[in-house]
């Protein structure tokens, strides 16, 4: 089993930043690829950003590039989500996502919330205009 743990979610005004963490801890034999996923109220989950974890390549949600940063520490089994510029619209519960070694679906990088196996609780983050 693997558990996730996200941190850094909080109250902000428009415009400041963030940084979400998130640790994978238990059978974490590496990972194949690790997201970001958010839930606006109302609204289904979307893609944040995604990494692949061997590579570093990085997957970004649309219009999200340029605003936010996803990094990957590997020695840790952690990943870090820098949110710049915050916007009104960002609020949103943030959800860490992790796909295990095992995976066989084909794609070079994941990016659909079907393809992750293990979910942290989510962190909310509210950006005040």
């Amino acid at each position: 089993q693997v558990q996730l743990v996200e941190s850094g979610g909080g109250l902000v005004q428009a415009g400041a930043s963030l940084r979400l963490s998130c640790v994978a801890s238990g059978r974490t034999t590496r990972p194949y690829a690790m997201a970001w996923f958010r839930q606006a109220p109302g609204k289904g989950r979307d893609l944040v950003a995604a990494i692949k974890w061997s590579t570093g390549r990085t997957v970004y949600g649309q219009s999200l590039k340029g605003r936010f940063t996803f990094s990957r520490d590997v020695a840790k089994n952690t990943n870090y989500l820098q949110m710049n510029s915050l916007r009104p619209e960002d609020t949103a519960v943030y959800y860490c996502a992790l796909v295990g070694g095992q995976y066989s679906g084909g794609a070079d990088l994941p990016l659909t919330q079907s393809e992750y196996d293990y979910w942290g609780q989510g962190t909310q983050v509210t950006v005040a205009s």
